[in-house]
């Protein structure tokens, strides 16, 4: 037995409807006295934020905010972020709301106590171990949206508003001190909203169950993660208000974030060149390309998709699986291409080039080549 890896599930969960009513306790557990909540735009003047504020204020921690934050957060975004941070004397973070608030959030609360620029830190090799892990301060973190399951990942993604370039930024404490799961705050998603986020759950799971590296633990995750997005995506996007449907939806979300431990692949490769230069739903973007992406990797993983069809209830294996997929997309209306995104064909080569080096494309059990990532965009535009 020669197999050796590293493995890690520590995050405290704190799942239920109505658990928002904890968040200033688990604020005072962690040791925050000002904690700055940090979340995106859209969500800063929505009932459940302003909630969020109340719960804080009411408990004698203030109702500090920060929401200059883009739908895929950049440098800027950050340095706004530590910037208020440090104005503010405040001495942790509530990251609130969907991806991008989750991440920079995260990403305030680390690099408020750092020298380096935050790319000395992207997840190359050991690089985390360059921080000054004293200096990060706590978080707690509040999910709205059930897709991207950051609330229980260790990295967070900052796209270089030069290069146009997503980064992934990883430090073990990056991972939230306590994470709250409440279900009633993705109650109002928009139906749009609710397909995106909920198929980048999808992909989570199934690029970590496709995944050719070796963690069985994750790849249990990521099947069972597939099976309650099968089962309950199309109840939550049906009936925003089936709280159960809401529920399970977001334990999938950090079912597939733990997951992909094990890896992800072109999916994301593809994914976030697209998201850093169109400034495309991350989601979304992910649901476009997913089929192409199945159909250049079944040489590698025919046999294990039939073994998870055979687990969902979906006949005809890998073909069965495949079609699935496409009825899943046209339920939730998802769009056939990503032209319909807004994205052209004339940055093709730029963005192949951007994938093949993204940290992601690593984990995919085909080798992703410039001239497949060429093909493979083609294709999907």
């Amino acid at each position: 037995m020669t197999i050796t890896a590293n493995w890690s599930y520590p995050t405290a969960i704190k799942f239920g409807a109505g658990r928002i009513k904890e968040l200033a306790d688990h604020c005072k557990a962690v040791g925050m006295k000002k904690p700055l909540l940090i979340t995106d735009r859209g969500l800063s003047t929505m009932a459940i934020t302003q909630g969020a504020l109340d719960i804080l204020d009411a408990a004698g921690l203030g109702r500090a905010m920060f929401a200059e934050v883009d739908p895929n957060p950049n440098d800027k975004n950050l340095e706004a972020g530590v910037k208020a941070f440090k104005d503010g004397g405040h001495d942790g973070v509530v990251a609130f709301g969907g991806g991008s608030g989750l991440d920079l959030g995260k990403a305030v609360a680390f690099m408020a106590g750092q020298t380096r620029p935050v790319w000395d830190f992207e997840d190359v090799g050991d690089w985390w171990t360059r921080a000054n892990s004293d200096g990060i301060a706590p978080i707690v973190a509040v999910p709205t949206t059930a897709g991207t399951g950051s609330e229980v990942g260790r990295a967070s993604v900052i796209t270089n508003s030069e290069t146009h370039t997503k980064k992934v930024i990883f430090h073990p404490k990056f991972l939230p001190s306590v994470t709250i799961c409440d279900p009633e705050l993705t109650v109002g998603m928009p139906k749009v909203i609710t397909a995106g986020t909920g198929m980048d759950a999808f992909a989570h799971c199934l690029e970590a169950y496709s995944s050719p590296f070796y963690h069985p633990m994750s790849q249990g995750i990521a099947l069972e993660g597939m099976r309650l997005v099968k089962e309950y995506l199309p109840r939550a996007y049906k009936d925003g208000t089936d709280i159960e449907a809401r529920a399970h939806m977001m334990s999938a979300a950090a079912m597939g974030a733990v997951a992909f431990q094990k890896g992800l692949g072109a999916i994301h490769s593809l994914s976030h060149p697209v998201g850093a230069i169109y400034n495309t739903h991350h989601g979304m973007t992910n649901a476009v390309v997913m089929p192409p992406v199945l159909t250049f990797n079944r040489p590698a993983i025919e046999a294990k998709i039939a073994s998870a069809a055979a687990y969902l209830g979906i006949a005809g294996g890998f073909d069965g699986f495949f079609d699935y997929v496409l009825r899943l997309r046209e339920e939730l209306g998802v769009p056939d291409k990503l032209s319909a995104l807004g994205v052209g064909t004339d940055r093709i080569d730029e963005m192949s080039e951007m994938a093949i080096v993204d940290p992601t494309a690593g984990g995919n059990p085909v080798e992703l080549t410039l001239e497949a990532a060429k093909r493979l965009f083609s294709e999907c535009i």
